[in-house]
């Protein structure tokens, strides 16, 4: 018979308790920001009491605690309390960004501090002074005996001094250089110390020179009796001496030196350096942290879920991740599922969860996902001062490091401008692109000197690079007309070719290398266009030819250039403009279209503006969303009046806006602009307006020679104004007139290009015309050289002053002896100078202004 184990089960004993419904109790899930209040709350009472109890001005609880201090810190009870409230204040400041190594590196030198002030007393008396609460303390006590045990007196005192040492480094999240270094405090210290040392050196090396020099005069006297082939012999000795001393200096010559000496005593501007430091502070900018708030994350989740179901397409929802302006949501769209029908459905997404626009990244660079970004119900603004304390910024291995903001993560993102090396900004009004381009600037401010960095700035708007007048880091005032834009790309082009011939002479391949082997250092030049758009309507192919060549070639000589406009159409970011820039930053526009030419891809025309922002650069295959870093005008301000007062006023190259010869630009755009010629924009205006292109037209309408008219008709096509002669044919013309009407009324940023001047006809004119007097005056558009008389019912336009090749009155005769010794005989009839008439009649059917008729060549009269 088998027995089976028996089991047994113990259960444990009901009580009253079990039977009574107890109600829920609440759980403490605090929200960190209110954790962080409370300790920070804490940390400030604890001190200041004991602060106070060091006066007994605390109570008991003042008392009580000034002993524990004292028994556990000796004197150092009379800095701890402080140090509780500091560290109160750091939690508090989120701005600060402090780490762990910092509360670590604080925390070793307060434990140094204590094991220093414990060895200043005799070790005979340290039981007496730990019960009186001397020294450092039963903290300093337990350190510095652990330490003196093993490594004697002098040991712990080596230690000690190197634990804070290295306390401040991690304290500061900083190098030895920084503390010891010239520029250091401890550096200036010891500068008129090591300036004394190095004096009395020299003085001992010149009193030994001195003597030696005393006792070669006496063994010469002693060696009188010496033949003259042996003084011969010595001379000669003391010649090659000479040469290779000479020699020698010569070698120790820098770099620049004998580049003066192969160019014929050429030198550089920079080689003769202003030595003005401007460490900026941190403290000029605003740095509020401000917390974005992204909505309901769980509901959202699976509205994207239910609705991407709806039509066919399931789905795993995966991380959230909330950025500053956009809340990006990943999920995984099942097997067999084609990218394309997620991303077509960004419209019904929008619509689901009632936010616009709603942008989809598909997929996602690096990750399996695809990534659905929703606009936050707050954004929360990126400062600049964020970006520079970011421990990416703290850690860059280059001073070119430009600003651009944050992305959807919260990472901070910077680019070394060197690497761009060119960069493109394009977007609408009211996008963020002068605030981008103020971010550019204060970074790099913030990072150089002005003998390491420099800046040439064009703004024809006029209001937006003002503020930066008559800084040292600028090589000319801020531009604000095309003519001297032009001419500053000239003198970048010879600068450029000049850097290269340097690099080239000196064994090196870019500046870089150069200036890491020189003790002068070529500083990086930075070429600014706030407005290109502008620039390209007046000139055309003189900025696109200049942009071009300097995009091109002008990176390894450290210039670049970072061009902005609010009109990205193909006309103005050209294919060779945009292929030689591969960094561009696309602000919201208004069309796909527009997306397109900027980044070569749809998106931007989702952006939500203010700083929104897609980024792209060579290394890249797909650009980036970030939210731009924000400067405020005021903070622009503080900086440029800080810089101001610490460098003093501006060093101009007058060179930059002065005419350049550039060598290998015939045709492109480089030649004569015009801008000695006062006719040349009437002239510009006559051809666009009428439709007409020839020598022979700008003869009979402003007459003047052939010579001069042809040269004005050569600077059209230069200027991009008409097209290139085309046989028999007229030449095109290149301008619309309602482009270059609405240019010139309001430009393309809203400021004229040039204006026209309107003049009314005089009393006496109208009073001579009868009954026709009553007609509303007429007006009749002013010449530039103010050549109109009015003489009766016909105006006659007056001789107009002749260029160099012509005399101050011209006559038929002469015009025509100059046209036949040019032209054959049939086309100097034609050229011969014909005087216009105008005549000014009522309008019946409009009175509000006359009919001006004028006469032509052949006698006939055209309205106009």
């Amino acid at each position: 018979m088998a027995f089976g184990k028996k089991k047994f089960k113990f259960r444990r004993r009901r009580s009253a308790l079990d039977y009574i419904a107890l109600p829920h109790l609440p759980e403490f899930d605090l929200d960190p920001e209110t954790k962080r209040g409370i300790w920070v709350i804490v940390l400030i009472a604890l001190g200041a009491i004991g602060a106070l109890g060091l006066f007994d001005m605390a109570g008991d609880l003042g008392r009580y605690l000034n002993k524990g201090l004292s028994l556990g810190f000796g004197w150092g009870r009379f800095f701890i309390p402080f140090l509780i409230m500091i560290l109160g204040y750091l939690i508090y400041n989120q701005e600060l960004e402090i780490k762990k190594s910092n509360y670590f590196g604080l925390l070793i030198f307060v434990f140094s501090l204590q094991a220093l002030l414990m060895i200043s007393i005799n070790i005979d008396s340290w039981e007496t002074s730990l019960s009186e609460g001397k020294g450092g303390g039963y903290i300093g006590w337990l350190l510095a005996n652990s330490l003196m045990k093993g490594a004697g007196f002098w040991g712990t005192i080596i230690l000690i001094f190197s634990l804070l040492i290295i306390s401040i480094l991690l304290l500061f999240n900083t190098g030895l250089a920084r503390i010891f270094g010239k520029e250091s405090a401890i550096g200036k210290i010891m500068t008129p110390v090591s300036a004394v040392l190095g004096w009395f050196t020299e003085w001992r090396k010149r009193r030994q020179e001195l003597a030696d020099k005393e006792e070669e005069e006496e063994e010469e006297d002693d060696e009188d009796d010496k033949d003259e082939e042996e003084e011969e012999e010595e001379d000669d000795e003391d010649d090659d001496d000479k040469t290779d001393k000479e020699d020698l200096e010569q070698k120790k010559l820098p770099i620049f030196k004998i580049e003066e000496i192969k160019n014929g005593g050429e030198q550089f501007w920079w080689q003769e350096p202003t030595n003005i430091r401007i460490s900026l502070p941190l403290g000029l900018l605003d740095g509020k942290k401000e917390k974005p708030t992204s909505g309901d994350i769980k509901e959202y989740q699976e509205i994207i879920k239910r609705t991407l179901e709806n039509f066919g397409i399931p789905v795993e929802m995966g991380e959230v991740t909330v950025g500053p302006t956009v809340t990006q949501y990943t999920l995984k769209p099942a097997e067999g599922v084609k990218l394309s029908r997620i991303t077509t459905l960004s419209n019904d997404l929008a619509l689901a969860l009632a936010a616009h626009p709603i942008r989809i990244e598909a997929p996602i660079p690096g990750k399996r996902l695809v990534g659905v970004e929703v606009p936050n119900q707050k954004k929360a603004m990126v400062s600049l001062k964020e970006v520079l304390l970011s421990k990416n910024y703290v850690n860059r291995k280059s001073n070119n490091m430009v600003a651009l903001g944050k992305d959807v993560a919260g990472t901070v993102w910077l680019d070394d401008i060197s690497k761009m090396p060119h960069l493109l900004v394009a977007g609408a009004t009211n996008s963020g692109k002068s605030v981008c381009l103020n971010s550019i600037i204060v970074s790099l401010l913030y990072q150089n000197s002005p003998d390491e960095l420099r800046f040439i700035m064009v703004d024809p708007k006029r209001v937006e690079m003002q503020v930066y007048n008559n800084i040292p880091y600028l090589l000319t005032p801020v531009i604000t007309d095309a003519k001297n834009t032009i001419i500053a790309l000239k003198w970048c082009l010879v600068e450029m070719e000049k850097r290269f011939d340097l690099l080239s002479k000196a064994g090196h391949r870019n500046i870089q290398t150069y200036n890491a082997s020189v003790k002068i250092k070529m500083p990086y030049i930075v070429f600014i266009i706030d407005e290109l758009a502008d620039l390209m309507v007046a000139a055309a192919k003189d900025v696109e030819a200049g942009v071009i060549r300097l995009a091109q070639m002008a990176r390894a000589v450290g210039i670049h250039l970072v061009l902005a406009t609010q009109r990205p159409s193909v006309d103005i970011i050209t294919g060779l403009i945009k292929s030689n820039m591969p960094a561009r930053i696309a602000f919201s526009v208004a069309s796909g279209t527009d997306s397109r030419t900027i980044i070569d891809t749809m998106g931007a025309e989702k952006l939500l503006g203010r700083g929104d922002m897609l980024y792209i650069n060579a290394e890249m295959s797909k650009p980036v969303r970030l939210q731009g870093a924000f400067l405020s005008d005021d903070e622009i301000r503080r900086v440029v009046r800080y810089i101001k007062e610490k460098g003093g006023p501006a060093q101009y190259l007058e060179d930059v806006t002065n005419k350049q010869k550039v060598g290998g630009l015939s045709g492109n755009g480089f030649g004569d602009d015009g801008e000695g010629d006062d006719l040349y924009e009437e002239a510009k205006e006559i051809v666009i307006n009428q439709g007409k292109a020839s020598a022979s037209f700008l003869q009979r309408k402003f007459s003047i020679g052939y010579n001069r008219a042809a040269r004005l008709i050569d600077i059209m096509e230069q200027m991009g104004v008409v097209g290139p002669a085309n046989g028999s044919k007229p030449r095109e013309i290149l301008i619309s007139r309602e482009q270059y009407e609405a240019t010139i009324t309001t430009g393309v940023s809203g400021v004229a290009l040039h204006s026209r001047e309107e003049a009314e006809a005089p009393d006496e004119f109208l009073n001579s015309l009868g009954e026709e007097a009553e007609v509303p005056p007429v007006l009749v558009r002013k010449k530039i050289d103010d050549d109109i008389d009015w003489e009766g019912e016909e105006i006659t336009v007056g001789e107009e002053e002749g260029d160099e090749n012509e005399d101050e009155a011209e006559t038929e005769e002469e015009i025509e002896e100059e046209a036949r010794s040019e032209l054959t005989e049939r086309k100097a009839r034609k050229e011969i100078k014909k005087a216009r008439k105008i005549e000014v009649t009522k309008n019946d059917d409009d009175p509000s202004y006359d009919i001006v008729k004028e006469e032509d060549d052949d006698g006939r009269y055209f309205s106009r």
